[in-house]
């Protein structure tokens, strides 16, 4: 007989989490409010935060979802993968710690920078700072990518679905982020009390 392992916070709790990812990022019918992004947008906005948080767990699961994401929707090809990673050197920046000259010539940067992104799959860029902005409860970067994408997005219906859709995936990433990432420190931490059976 195999013995499970009981995870640390339990079973429960990666229930819950499994169930978070899935109305994240598959829906689940009646429970769930209809997606505005598809599910390549989603998985991008994941991949980005998996970057950015330096999760390797999750980028190794986003990497395939957003593979798998695109083969689905015949997508283009581009260098997706590399403007991602590009992207997130640009959002780390934090622009509450530059002058407002420095702030200006990042936003003229960034937006250089967007538009690569952007003529490969529209609006992305903006989604993604979007994103960023949330994460680190960045006001500037909100208020910024916000403007751009309201700037493309008529319907205001269409809009506050994209807003949830992009914060949907910010909530459950920190969750999943922080717990993947921190799950072997913590193993390790208690192995070294002796405490093996977590």
């Amino acid at each position: 007989m195999i013995k499970t392992r009981a995870p640390l916070l339990g079973f429960a709790f990666n229930d819950v989490l499994n169930e978070l990812h899935q109305l994240v990022f598959e829906g689940v019918p009646g429970e769930s409010e209809p997606f505005e992004l598809t599910q390549l947008e989603r998985e991008y906005i994941a991949y980005l935060l998996a970057c950015y948080y330096q999760c390797e767990r999750c980028l190794e699961f986003h990497e395939r979802a957003v593979r798998v994401a695109r083969r689905k929707e015949k997508s283009p090809d581009w260098n997706w993968q590399d403007e991602l990673i590009s992207a997130t050197l640009f959002l780390h920046l934090d622009g509450r710690k530059l002058s407002a000259i420095e702030w200006q010539r990042w936003l003229k940067t960034w937006s250089d920078f967007a538009k690569r992104i952007n003529s490969h799959h529209d609006g992305l860029a903006s989604y993604l700072a979007y994103a960023v902005g949330i994460a680190r409860n960045d006001k500037s970067l909100m208020d910024h990518a916000f403007a751009c994408i309201s700037a493309s997005i008529e319907d205001n219906n269409r809009l506050k679905g994209v807003i949830r859709d992009i914060d949907g995936v910010v909530v459950f990433m920190k969750a999943a982020t922080s717990k993947n990432r921190s799950d072997s420190t913590i193993i390790s931490n208690l192995r070294s009390r002796g405490i093996e059976d977590l």
